[in-house]
Order: C-alpha cells, then sequence, then structure tokens
C-alpha cells in the first residue's frame, strides 16, 4: 500500500486548505495510505507567533489512541486559524480534547515531553533531508511535491500527483 506522508502544520491557512483538498480526493485514492507529520512552519527557537509543537505532539497522543484524525485535525485548526486560542498552553489542548482523550494522561505526556522526538524528526525532514519551501508539503512512492511559498499545492496539483505517483 502506498503510503502518502503529508506535513503540515497547524497554524498554516494553506495547510488547513491542503487538509481540506485531501480528504476531498482521498475517497478516489483508497489505496493510499495517509501518514500525517505534524511539523512547524517556524520551529523553535524561532519566534513567529504561537508554536504548534504541543499541538503536533497531542496528534501523536490521539493518533496511538485511535482518535478520528479528521476530527482531532478539525478541531486543532479551528482552535488556530478561527478561534485563536493559546495553543501553548497544555490547558487549552486538554480541553479541546476532553471528550476524545483522558486529560489526566494526556497532560502528563505533554509535561513529560513525549512525543517531542517526533515532531524534531518533521522539522529535520521537511525543511533540510526534502528542503521544502513551506507547507503543507507531500512525499508519496519517493516523489516529494514540495509547497509553494505563499501559494501552497492546488487540489488540481495534489490530484495529478496522486495519479502518477500512487
Amino acid at each position: 500500500m502506498p503510503k502518502l506522508e503529508v506535513f503540515f502544520d497547524y497554524i498554516c491557512p494553506f495547510c488547513l486548505r491542503g487538509h481540506t483538498n485531501l480528504m476531498e480526493l482521498a475517497p478516489s485514492f483508497p489505496q493510499i495510505k495517509i501518514e500525517w507529520r505534524p511539523c512547524e512552519a517556524h520551529p523553535r527557537p524561532e519566534r513567529f507567533g504561537l508554536h504548534s509543537d504541543l499541538c503536533a505532539r497531542t496528534m501523536y497522543f490521539a493518533k496511538d489512541r485511535n482518535v478520528d484524525m479528521v476530527e482531532f485535525h478539525r478541531r486543532m485548526y479551528q482552535a488556530t486559524l478561527t478561534d485563536r486560542l493559546n495553543i501553548e498552553d497544555i490547558e487549552v489542548l486538554v480541553g479541546l480534547t476532553a471528550d476524545m482523550l483522558d486529560g489526566e494522561l494526556l497532560r502528563a505526556a505533554l509535561s513529560a515531553h513525549l512525543y517531542e522526538r517526533e515532531v524534531k524528526i518533521n522539522n529535520r525532514l521537511v525543511w533540510e533531508v526534502y528542503d521544502c519551501p513551506a507547507v503543507p508539503s507531500y512525499r508519496l512512492n519517493r516523489k516529494l511535491l514540495p509547497s509553494k511559498e505563499g501559494i501552497g499545492v492546488g487540489i488540481e496539483e495534489l490530484e495529478a500527483f496522486l495519479r502518477q505517483h500512487a
């Protein structure tokens, strides 16, 4: 089964559009397994608004508990881009996922820096190894579809990429 790696950041409006496009296209490509790779458009220690690393780490926690990822992503994008919540506050993330995740376990996992390594690996892959100029960016069967800064990836371009490399 081909695996599509999706590099994205919850604070990126282009990533939200990319997510929406991918969810629209996904039923046409049931043979493709999606691997979500949350990263930061501006990794620490860079300072550019809020950091989304806690959201990314929460995603891994949720994934390990078989939470509905589509609903999880929807909540994180809404929290960051619509509601403008302080996603650097663990309690905000516990509240956002209260009906999905055990708050005490999530709080303990984030406080213990669990999944920090995964986010650092994703940051290194997207920015250093694959040298992408922006997110969302996609990798399928060793082929890369990088996002264009300030533009993203259009649905037609994503669909053509999936058809060509799946």
